[in-house]
């Protein structure tokens, strides 16, 4: 094949004589590498610099090799703990000679279904995504046309689809439990404009550890809207606030939906004069790199958010092979207790 300056692009050919193996070595060097012997994989890798062979896409999906792109889809990047997670993707993926091309849904149902329309246009090896459209229809269509496909951050529930998912409700009941046994009785839940499933079941994980220790969660547990899209949340959380304190009777404690708006709130309340933890208490969620710098350092819900990225990438290849069977692989979080929770003021 010629190039545009008219000189011929080498082939695996080429690279299976200059290295010594056949051309399926050479083909499952580009594809599976992890099946070839390392002194085997570095000489034909030796030898592809040798020859200056660039693996062609088209060409290679032609002989029936796979795609070496896979789409990770999540609800945002600018999100640190999805930052993280693809990190998780990438870091397994990579070992297997696969490149990740990284998406954001923004949240959008419809941007959700214009990427997997996209990305199977590509021919992709597969999707792993956070869905934020509650009917998985689209998906399962995309895995019955070939496309494998593994929910992410997101429970399996019957699915005939992977999954990898942390108890988010367990999350809630833990952040909940937390304040109660500090003494809170009046507790902001901090959510986004729109409800994803994970924020959803936190919600009623910390619901049902009030009802079940005979509090009202009607009343002991207060939705707070943030007015805009999570990718500004600090700024936004940070508005927040001033509806937090101005609702009555008092709020002594505030769950966030995740570690980047608790540090919003935690800037609107020393705006504000406010002191966390004398006067109100936070808790936020994911555990994400920052929480425990933070002054005073966070409260927070751990999430194991680069084993989730490896997980689902693990699960991803293994759907290649003629035994897979669909399956979830499940994380409990655990709780992260610091300085920005305390009992509240009327118990001092």
């Amino acid at each position: 094949m010629a190039n545009r300056e008219g000189l011929r692009r080498s082939g695996m050919r080429e690279v299976a004589q200059v290295a010594g193996v056949s051309v399926s070595t050479v083909a499952n060097v580009l594809s599976r590498p992890s099946i070839v012997a390392p002194p085997t994989r570095r000489r034909v890798e030796q030898a592809m610099v040798a020859v200056g062979y660039v693996p062609h896409g088209p060409a290679r999906q032609l002989r029936g090799l796979p795609s070496p792109i896979v789409g990770s889809v999540t609800l945002d990047l600018a999100n640190p703990f999805y930052a993280e997670l693809n990190r998780g993707i990438e870091d397994a993926l990579s070992e297997a000679g696969c490149l990740v091309l990284a998406c954001s849904t923004d949240l959008q149902s419809a941007k959700e279904r214009q990427l997997l329309a996209l990305l199977q246009e590509q021919a992709v090896r597969g999707i792993i995504i956070s869905p934020i459209d509650p009917d998985p229809t689209a998906l399962l269509q995309v895995s019955r046309r070939g496309t494998p496909v593994i929910l992410i951050d997101h429970p399996r529930r019957q699915l005939d689809l992977c999954a990898v998912a942390v108890d988010d409700v367990v999350g809630g009941e833990l952040a909940a439990e937390h304040l109660l046994s500090l003494g809170h009785r009046r507790i902001a839940f901090l959510a986004g404009a729109i409800d994803p499933g994970p924020v959803a079941r936190r919600r009623e994980g910390a619901r049902r550890v009030l009802a079940a220790a005979g509090v009202d969660p009607a009343d002991a547990l207060v939705d707070i809207r943030m007015s805009d899209h999570p990718r500004s949340s600090v700024s936004v959380a940070a508005q927040a606030v001033e509806q937090i304190l101005a609702t009555r009777p008092a709020l002594t404690a505030i769950i966030c939906l995740n570690d980047t708006a608790a540090l919003g709130v935690l800037e609107g309340l020393h705006t504000a004069g406010v002191r966390v933890p004398d006067d109100i208490s936070v808790v936020g969620y994911d555990d994400l790199h920052f929480a425990a710098r933070l002054s005073p350092a966070l409260t927070t819900v751990h999430q194991p958010k680069r084993r989730l990225g490896r997980a689902a990438a693990e699960l991803l290849l293994d759907e290649e092979h003629p035994d897979h069977t669909h399956r979830e692989v499940h994380f409990r979080p655990t709780l992260r207790v610091r300085a920005s929770t305390a009992p509240p003021p009327r118990r001092r």
